[in-house]
């Protein structure tokens, strides 16, 4: 079975002093909640005495040189085009397909120039440490023969036959052994099934692994992308318990929370309004939702009209387009502020299910009402669930009356708070980052 790593194994602060100093690149690709996570470890690494490197998309370059660590751009630098391929991207969200649209139309005709980036990244890397979408990473490790890395962001990537969460959530109706037997029998079918087809999404990635002379071992939506040496499952275990059908060098490190430094904090607005009454509710999209946000503002302006509820509207570009009388008193829209600065000051918390935003949801203690919609955030909003600290609504039943109804139920009752207080405590208990950076140090044999 897969081992938590446990605070002690840290190095002493004399032990570091005298470890042999190593070239680590990180490399990612994705929205902030896949930058954040990378960011913390490698300032965790660099405090430590190393030499870490991150390796992704230009557009973060001003982040990850604010916060003091090397970068080294890598392509493609760009999210899912909203405007351009829409209608495309919408035809596929609604059939349950945007993991082929992200690696079909984003990642894999850009293939060989994501090599070419990270080999030249890792130029004298003692250790690469990956992105479950980062395809090219284990090719380079393998060409110039170093180890590497993976890291699991949330508990859905690595599938589990005895953790079903999404697929038996079935609201508070148990379901028996037999009936959880079948569930898994055919999701058993489905996988093989979706393995069959993704073979023809990546077939760019085993025609290159060719020529440069690489043995074919598995697919790299699979097992490829986890490393045979080391598989950092970066969440909680109050998340989701280790499953003993995990990669045996799996090791669980508890959310590597990231904190930019001279982070300027709450705008002075926002922090005119939250001290000018209640706590209020909390609405965000995360960093990559927010670009297609459909009906959740709107939605959520209607219901607040009901609920008389103090509000914050994290929306991104949308702040600007959404009318000021739509917005009911007592509530405010902004582009952005800091999850872990807003967080820990709202009464509750909706948002998309993305596993950086749960997080820091549950660190802060706060019940949270969960709107999913596709990857991996229905089974967080199912975890969520579970622990007793939130509700879900299902991106297709949220509307104004669903979202009033839910929010009453979620405020009113005081054990969502009380639960929610009390794994936040546990949360807080917990050294992600140290974790993580401990493993790292295991595998390249420092003292």
């Amino acid at each position: 079975m897969p081992n938590r790593i446990e605070p002690r194994t840290a190095l002493s602060s004399e032990e570091r002093k005298t470890s042999q100093s190593k070239r680590i690149v990180l490399t990612t690709f994705g929205s902030l909640g896949d930058l954040y996570p990378y960011l913390a470890i490698a300032r965790g690494l660099q405090s430590r005495g190393h030499r870490p490197l991150i390796a992704t998309s230009e557009r973060y370059r001003q982040q990850v040189e604010a916060a003091g660590i090397e970068f080294h751009p890598v392509r493609p630098d760009s999210l899912p085009d909203f405007e351009g391929d829409g209608e495309l991207l919408s035809t596929m969200i609604s059939q349950g397909r945007s993991l082929e649209y992200v690696v079909c139309y984003l990642l894999m005709p850009h293939l060989r120039a994501s090599y070419a980036d990270l080999m030249a990244a890792s130029a004298g890397a003692d250790l690469l440490v990956t992105h479950p979408l980062t395809f090219a990473g284990p090719l380079v490790a393998e060409k110039i023969g170093i180890p590497w890395v993976s890291c699991i962001l949330s508990p859905y990537s690595l599938f589990s036959a005895r953790d079903l969460q999404s697929y038996l959530w079935t609201g508070n109706i148990p379901l028996s052994s037999e009936e959880k037997t079948q569930i898994a029998a055919m999701l058993d079918g489905i996988g093989r099934h979706f393995q069959w087809q993704a073979r023809f999404w990546t077939a760019p990635w085993r025609q290159l692994r060719a020529e440069l002379g690489l043995t074919l071992c598995c697919d790299s939506l699979f097992g490829g992308i986890n490393s045979p040496y080391l598989v950092l499952a970066l969440f909680s275990e109050v998340l989701a318990a280790p499953q003993p059908d995990w990669p045996p060098q799996t090791r669980m490190t508890g959310f590597p929370f990231y904190r930019p430094p001279n982070s300027e904090g709450l705008s002075a607005q926002l922090q005119q309004f939250l001290d000018a009454g209640e706590p209020p509710i909390a609405f965000t999209l995360g960093s990559s939702a927010v670009l297609a946000p459909g009906n959740f503002y709107f939605e959520a302006a209607a219901a607040l009209r009901e609920l008389g509820c103090r509000a914050v509207l994290l929306a991104g570009q949308e702040a600007r387009k959404l009318p000021p009388e739509l917005l009911p008193e007592g509530a405010i829209a902004v582009e952005y502020a800091p999850h872990s600065e807003l967080f820990s000051r709202s009464a509750a918390i909706v948002h998309h299910g993305g596993v950086g935003t749960t997080g820091e949801a549950l660190l802060a203690g706060r019940p949270m009402l969960v709107v999913p919609d596709d990857f991996d955030r229905p089974d967080n909003a199912a975890r969520v669930v579970r622990l007793g600290v939130g509700r879900q609504v299902s991106r297709d039943r949220y509307s104004a009356t669903v979202l009033a109804a839910e929010l009453k139920q979620l405020l009113l009752d005081p054990v969502y708070q009380e639960r929610a207080a009390s794994i936040g405590r546990l949360l807080r208990a917990e050294d992600g980052v140290g974790a993580a950076a401990d493993a790292i140090e295991a595998l390249l044999g420092s003292p």
